[in-house]
């Protein structure tokens, strides 16, 4: 089975956890510089999720694109990194899928920012062709709090494979209609992304805890009839002499990403502050 024949068949599939916490807890940066200079430490934090029942892990990768490694005076080699994130992920197990990650450029679009729409599609689909090459099932569009850019990414995409594509964007507020940063409500983006061929659409990170997330679930299957993923983080973030922390039980993030499936998403996992322990609570309560 592939991974469209998964999402169209309406599999239940697990997602992994975080990634840069995880590597952070380990004593190193957070980023997709590990792919390279720490693939042994990036290859057990997959094989830890799959370990957890994890069907589907997420490379890791990102940031890897040209805008934000520019932009943020990052020297490395964008091929070689993001070949590396696909075929470490690959190669942590068996019998599981591996979706390409791709994340924000950090920058802002024209007129509010420096960057044309032709500028970020160029960018992103320069990763998505190396993440294809390394061996990816799919993509997985993340952490957008712009729509514009999401779309620019779900083009750049949808131009270099016909590989299923996910975008998961990131609420700050369920207030009106429950609202990225830049405004965009969650109906607006559900909408915007079945037009532009989006094959599931998502939500992770931001500022909605699994419980909310119950809510944007509802939202999602009003606006639209596409599959819906659901990655919280381990609870709202919360900041603790200048550090931001997540605190919500394995225990408990399971219970809430279960309502989520119970709603209605098709499949779940989690992003900031998400362990393993945290897929394996939410892989036995789901799947059992």
């Amino acid at each position: 089975m592939s991974f469209r024949e998964m999402i169209n068949n309406r599999k239940l599939a697990i997602f992994d956890g975080a990634m840069g916490t995880e590597l952070a807890s380990m004593g190193l940066e957070m980023g997709g510089q590990n792919n390279i200079t720490n693939p042994d430490k990036v290859r057990l934090v997959h094989q830890k999720c799959l370990d957890a029942g994890a069907d589907v892990i997420i490379t890791n990768t990102l940031t890897m694109n040209s805008v934000y490694t520019e932009a943020h005076s990052i020297d490395i080699d964008l091929k070689k990194v993001n070949i590396e994130g696909a075929r470490i992920a690959k190669g942590a197990g068996r019998g599981h899928f591996v979706v390409g990650d791709i994340g924000s450029t950090g920058q802002m679009l024209e007129p509010y920012g420096l960057y044309t729409a032709s500028q970020l599609i160029d960018a992103y689909a320069e990763q998505a062709q190396y993440l294809l090459d390394g061996g990816v099932d799919g993509f997985l569009i993340e952490t957008m709090m712009d729509m514009n850019e999401a779309l620019c990414a779900l083009k750049a995409c949808k131009n270099v494979s016909d590989l299923p594509v996910i975008v998961s964007m990131s609420y700050m507020s369920l207030e009106n209609g429950c609202r990225t940063i830049m405004g965009h409500s969650a109906s607006e983006c559900a909408k915007l992304l079945e037009a532009n061929g989006a094959d599931m659409i998502a939500s992770n990170c931001g500022d909605i805890d699994p419980f909310q997330t119950v809510e944007l679930v509802k939202i999602y299957q009003k606006a639209s009839k596409l599959p819906i993923l659901v990655q919280p983080n381990a609870g709202r973030p919360k900041l603790v002499n200048g550090k931001t922390l997540f605190d919500m039980s394995p225990e408990t993030f399971a219970i809430g990403v279960k309502q989520c499936l119970e709603q209605g998403a098709l499949m779940a996992g989690g992003c900031c502050g998400t362990t393993p322990d945290h897929i394996r609570a939410l892989s036995v309560l789901a799947k059992g």
